[in-house]
C-alpha cells in the first residue's frame, strides 16, 4: 500500500463565502467561560473483589487436572412410562372424553319424588308422653315429700315352725 497523500487546493471543497468571512472574523473572546472537569470512573471495591474472584475461579478450572477424576459408571433412567400406566392413561381420557361430549337428548325424562319419612301422628304423641314423663321425673323436686319411718315386718319363724318343716 502506498502512503496517504494530502490532497490538493483544488480538490478541497469549496465553502461558502459567507461562512468563510464569519470564521475569519471569530474572535474566542466572545466564547462564554466554562470549567471541564475529567470523569474517570474507576471501579468500586466490590466490583474488583468480584472480578478477583472470578478471575481465580476460571483460573483454577483452566488449569485442574482431569487425571484427578476417577472413572464413573452412570446409569440412564428411562423416564418414560410403562404400558400399564399408559393404558390407565387411555382409559382414563375415554372416560373424560365421554363425559364432555355426552348427549343430553338422548336420556330419558324423569320425574323425582322426594320422599320424607315422617312418623305418624301416634308416635310422636307417644314420643312427647315419654319425654313429658321424663322431664317430671327430672325436675320433681324432692322438698315436697313428707318424712316417714319405715318399719319393715318381717317375722321370723319360731322354733316349732323350724322343726315342722324340717320333718316334712
Amino acid at each position: 500500500m502506498s502512503s496517504p497523500v494530502s490532497p490538493s487546493l483544488k480538490d478541497l471543497p469549496k465553502v461558502n463565502l459567507d461562512l468563510k468571512s464569519e470564521l475569519e472574523g471569530f474572535k474566542t473572546v466572545n466564547m462564554k467561560k466554562a470549567e471541564t472537569q475529567e470523569k474517570n470512573v474507576l471501579p468500586t471495591a466490590e466490583d474488583v473483589a468480584t472480578e478477583k474472584t472470578q478471575k481465580a475461579l476460571l483460573q483454577g478450572v483452566e488449569a485442574f487436572d482431569t487425571g484427578k477424576l476417577k472413572h464413573t459408571e452412570t446409569q440412564e433412567k428411562n423416564l418414560l412410562p410403562d404400558k400399564d400406566v399408559v393404558r390407565q392413561e387411555k382409559v382414563h381420557q375415554n372416560l373424560l372424553e365421554g363425559v364432555e361430549h355426552f348427549d343430553k337428548a338422548t336420556m330419558k325424562p324423569t320425574q323425582t319424588q322426594e320422599k320424607n319419612p315422617l312418623p305418624d301422628p301416634e308416635a310422636i304423641e307417644q314420643e312427647k308422653e315419654k319425654q313429658n314423663l321424663f322431664a317430671g321425673i327430672e325436675n320433681f323436686d324432692t322438698k315436697k315429700l313428707k318424712h316417714t319411718e319405715t318399719q319393715e315386718k318381717n317375722p321370723l319363724p319360731t322354733k316349732e315352725a323350724i322343726d315342722e318343716e324340717k320333718k316334712a
